[in-house]
């Protein structure tokens, strides 16, 4: 696979119909799900993108870039409601061919505009009405029953909004592991946090069966985060590192990760530097391009997509950390790394 198409790609989308898209909530949205040469890929749907789709190749003008791709289709549990009434498609949703993805909790305390990480749109959706606050253990557990059952989804990531608790969230998670475990046994799921304050939380979330785990700086550059999340960036790195430390410790080496934004200013040379300590404690650096998405602050006050070449430098150094590293995102046993589709790390060979 071409890095330079794929890397292209990930920031000028492609015009095609992609009947599974997320219009908005937490992490990069406003995506459509497709399989590309095999793997999954969250890309932006753009009418303007020169890309399209003919004979499920991707044509850039009147060349063939040699990549196939696929259009992940409607689930069938997206026509099922629950027991009280609920759409399924509001409780979780389907990411790439077979990764099932909810918010547990829709809200985050960070969400004032003074606070709010720059890149995110965790509460829009809910004001759509295309999803719930708060999604309960017994509806998630019947949701990820049909899942499995009848679209073949083979991992779950559970990810939440912060809460005022000192756990951050966390224990909300803990709570909805062990629900969907209890209906559907053994099914990989990754958690999503905050560093909580108490980290024990984390060895509750594996003991209720989480095999995999994300706490997302999105930038390690701290001039970088309290001015993209200045909410989240007070959050001092000392207790991200302690966080990512004690989480190694817990569900093991390459089990644990980190979202990146390659896009937010870093400079490119820290960021690759930063990857390599993280790698060294154990820690997959999940690097994707930073999305000016609908109903942003970002795209409200016009700050564009990084270059395609900038994604491209900095996936292809940070690949070749994590295969001289022995780390891939695909012997993760769940999660956004295991899953690949935001980014194209997996293109490159991580």
């Amino acid at each position: 696979m071409s890095i330079d198409v794929r890397s292209d790609l990930a920031v000028r989308g492609v015009r095609v119909a992609t009947p599974v898209r997320r219009p908005a909530g937490a992490g990069p949205s406003d995506d459509g799900h497709l399989v590309i040469d095999g793997r999954n890929a969250a890309l932006p749907i753009d009418p303007a993108s020169p890309y399209e789709i003919r004979d499920n190749r991707v044509w850039l003008g009147d060349t063939d870039t040699g990549l196939s791709l696929g259009i992940v289709h409607r689930p069938r549990f997206y026509d099922l409601t629950t027991a009280d009434g609920v759409p399924y498609e509001q409780i979780a949703r389907l990411h790439g061919r077979d990764v099932l993805a909810t918010t547990v909790v829709q809200t985050c305390i960070r969400y004032a505009e003074a606070e709010r990480c720059r890149f995110c749109t965790i509460e829009e959706s809910l004001r759509a009405g295309a999803t719930t606050a708060v999604k309960t253990p017994a509806q998630l557990a019947e949701v990820a029953a049909a899942a499995v059952r009848l679209d073949g989804v083979r991992q779950m990531v559970m990810t939440t909004g912060t809460t005022a608790a000192p756990d951050r969230g966390a224990r909300n998670l803990v709570r909805a592991v062990r629900a969907v475990l209890a209906a559907v046994p053994g099914l990989p799921i990754q958690v999503q946090i905050e560093p909580p304050r108490d980290l024990a939380v984390l060895d509750d979330l594996r003991a209720a069966g989480a095999v995999s785990i994300g706490i997302h700086a999105e930038s390690l550059d701290d001039e970088v985060r309290r001015r993209w999340m200045p909410g989240k960036g007070a959050v001092p790195m000392a207790e991200y590192e302690a966080a990512w430390d004690r989480a190694v410790a817990v569900f093991g080496r390459n089990q644990v990760s980190t979202y990146l934004l390659i896009g937010l200013g870093e400079d490119p040379d820290e960021l690759v530097s930063g990857c390599a300590r993280l790698i060294e404690r154990g820690v997959y650096p999940f690097v994707v391009p930073f999305r000016p998405m609908p109903g942003t602050l970002a795209r409200r006050d016009g700050v564009p997509a990084p270059a395609p070449s900038l994604v491209r430098d900095v996936t292809t150094r940070v690949a070749q950390l994590l295969r001289a590293a022995d780390m891939l995102g695909a012997d993760q046993r769940a999660g956004c790394a295991a899953c690949g589709a935001c980014g194209v790390l997996q293109a490159a060979g991580a």
